[in-house]
C-alpha cells in the first residue's frame, strides 16, 4: 500500500495516477477526502497510514512542524518528501529534510523547482484579453511539469535503490516569462502579449494569496536567482530514463485552461 498525501494537488493527482495505472495499491489522502488526514493533526494520520509499504509526504504551506510525529505514523514504511530547491540553495530551512534523515526510516527527498503549473496564475489575463503581465521578464528559470515531478516520486515510492537520495528537479531547458507567453500563445493559435511588471506591482498582486515574506522571497529567486538555481539538473533524466518535459509541452497539454 502506498500513501500519497496532499492527493488533489498539481503533484499528488498526477502521481495518484501514476502509481494506480503501474497497478500500485494507492491510498490518496487529503483533509477531505475519501482517505482523510492532516499532517498538522498527526493522531488523523493513523487510520490513513496503517500497512503502508510507503509514504509520500507533501506538506502543506501553513504546516510549521514539528515533522516528526508524522514520521512517527509512517513507521516502517519508505518516505518520499517534496521539498524545495530552495532548501539546497539556502533560501529555506532544512528542518524537515533533516527531520526525515534522522527518522531511522529509508528515505528519498525531491527538490523540485519553479513549477510549470505556476502559469496557471496567468489564466484570467490570458483568456480574458490575451496578454500574460509578470516581472523580471527575460530573466530565465528551468521550471518543471508537475507530473514529471511525480512520476519521479513514483519510481522513488516503488524502487528502493532511491532511498537515501536527494534529487534536484527541474525542467530540460531555462525558460522567461517572456517566453512563457509565447509558448502559451503557441499552444493557443494565437498571440499571448507580454506585459511587464515592475517588482512592486507584482507583489501587491502575489500577497492577495500568500504571505508578504513569501511574495519577496519569491520575488528574489524570480528577479536575482543564484547559478544553483538557474542551473538545469539531469537528475530527473536519470530516474525517468527520459527528458522532462519542456514548457511549451506542458503548454500544449494544458491549453485549455487558457482558451
Amino acid at each position: 500500500m502506498i500513501v500519497v498525501t496532499g492527493a488533489t494537488g498539481n503533484v499528488g493527482r498526477p502521481l495518484v495516477e501514476a502509481l494506480t495505472a503501474a497497478g500500485e495499491e494507492v491510498r490518496a489522502v487529503s483533509r477531505r477526502g475519501p482517505a482523510p488526514g492532516d499532517l498538522s493533526d498527526a493522531a488523523s494520520l493513523r487510520p490513513a497510514f496503517e500497512g503502508a509499504s510507503a509514504v509520500f509526504l507533501l506538506l502543506p504551506p501553513d504546516f510549521r512542524g514539528p515533522l516528526e510525529p508524522v514520521l512517527a505514523q509512517a513507521a516502517g514504511a519508505r518516505v518520499v518528501l517534496l521539498s524545495s530547491q530552495g532548501v539546497g540553495t539556502g533560501r529555506h530551512p532544512a528542518v524537515f529534510e533533516e527531520a526525515v534523515r534522522g527518522s531511522g526510516l529509508e528515505w528519498t527527498v525531491l527538490r523540485p523547482g519553479g513549477f510549470a503549473s505556476n502559469a496557471f496564475q496567468w489564466a484570467e489575463s490570458v483568456r480574458s484579453t490575451r496578454t500574460l503581465a509578470a516581472p523580471f521578464g527575460e530573466v530565465a528559470l528551468p521550471v518543471i511539469d508537475p507530473a514529471d515531478i511525480a512520476a519521479v516520486a513514483a519510481a522513488a515510492l516503488v524502487d528502493s535503490s532511491h532511498a537515501g537520495r536527494t534529487y534536484e528537479l527541474t525542467g530540460p531547458a531555462l525558460i522567461s516569462p517572456r517566453d512563457q507567453a509565447a509558448a502559451i500563445g503557441e499552444a493557443l493559435g494565437e498571440p499571448v502579449r507580454f506585459v511587464p511588471q515592475t517588482r512592486e506591482e507584482a507583489f501587491s498582486a502575489m500577497t492577495g494569496f500568500m504571505p508578504p515574506g513569501v511574495a519577496n522571497a519569491t520575488l528574489d529567486i524570480l528577479g536575482s536567482p543564484s547559478p544553483a538555481e538557474q542551473r538545469v539538473s539531469q537528475d530527473a533524466s536519470r530516474v525517468l530514463g527520459r527528458p522532462p518535459v519542456f514548457f511549451a509541452d506542458w503548454a500544449a497539454r494544458n491549453s485549455v485552461a487558457f482558451k
